[in-house]
């Protein structure tokens, strides 16, 4: 495979942020990872990762919390960049660049999005001929967490959260993002549930509530945030111990409900409307519960290109239409 290259030659994709609706902890497995029954939905807070022409394989990260982002292998965009280029064959490198907005150890699959957006990024600038199955795959190979964002919408995930199956969903959710300074570290958090509930093991097998699956499909926000549901919420606030003054004031303030996404500490609160999404996360912020507040809606769609300036030759489209 050889290109020639221009200097205006790039691919930029657009990657979702996710929040769990669900996260049911199950036994921990031979393998050290739990089984997990997790419902995920794509909210509308993103990443963008721009891939230019570059002689080697080279990852920028720029925002505000870039400098949390290490180089190279501590980097899960330049990891699956690498892989990608390793499977396919490809003898060019690359040159990642990813603006961030979803926060960094955040529980909103950050460095997982980043991951799927480099996945579709450099098959499209590389002329890889990889559909989406094709690079799900390649993402379940480095994280549980990087087919999502590649799929986007609502989902079930089951095993450690990689075995997905669209969920049906009706409707839009307005979500507030509370978002916090603490981070945390996923590893960290399941240490703690398995020190929690060291007398009493969870389930083998995990399900996600039928009450909540049967609120997403009728698209009844009132239904839905009674049914939110975090195994990991013990552990994630015995670790950031503000965390229940900030979910204790979003439901204060009428939100219909509350939820720990992931491993934390981002809070989501489930609202009608835009307009109470604004008011929320402005009465939050003046009360000094939240670092930062998102408006965010969901389910949106998984990665997509939104800038497509591509070396010539006839070009595959991985992404089945």
């Amino acid at each position: 495979m050889s290109h020639t290259f221009a200097t205006e030659d790039q691919v930029r994709v657009r990657v979702p942020a996710k929040i769990n609706l669900a996260l049911c902890v199950g036994a921990q497995r031979h393998d050290g990872y739990h089984e997990l029954a997790t419902l995920f939905q794509a909210v509308s807070l993103y990443d963008d990762i721009t891939v230019r022409a570059s002689e080697e394989l080279v990852c920028e990260v720029r925002g505000e919390q870039a400098h949390h982002i290490g180089p190279g292998d501590e980097n899960l965009a330049y990891r699956a960049a690498r892989l990608l280029k390793n499977e396919y064959g490809v003898s060019e490198g690359i040159h990642l660049t990813i603006d961030k907005q979803i926060p960094v150890a955040g529980g909103m699959a950050g460095g997982s999005a980043d991951a799927a957006g480099a996945l579709l990024a450099c098959s499209r600038f590389w002329d890889v001929d990889a559909s989406l199955e094709d690079l799900m795959a390649l993402g379940s190979r480095l994280g549980a967490d990087v087919p999502f964002p590649l799929m986007g919408g609502c989902a079930v995930g089951l095993g450690r959260g990689e075995t997905l199956t669209p969920a049906l969903s009706r409707g839009t959710f307005h979500w507030v993002l509370a978002l916090s300074s603490t981070q945390l570290s996923t590893p960290e958090v399941f240490q703690r549930f398995d020190e929690l509930t060291g007398h009493h093991p969870p389930p083998t097998t995990p399900e996600i509530p039928r009450e909540l699956m049967m609120a997403l499909t009728t698209g009844e926000t009132k239904r839905v945030g009674a049914q939110l549901i975090n195994d990991l919420h013990e552990a994630s606030c015995s670790l950031a111990p503000t965390l229940p003054t900030t979910i204790r004031a979003g439901v204060e303030l009428g939100c219909h409900g509350a939820i720990i996404s992931g491993s934390g500490p981002t809070v989501a609160f489930l609202v009608d409307s835009e307009q109470e999404a604004q008011h929320l996360g402005e009465l939050l912020t003046s009360l000094e519960v939240a670092q930062r507040t998102y408006h965010a809606v969901g389910p949106v769609p998984g990665a997509t290109v939104i800038d497509d300036h591509r070396p010539h030759g006839h070009l595959m489209d991985p992404v089945p239409a």
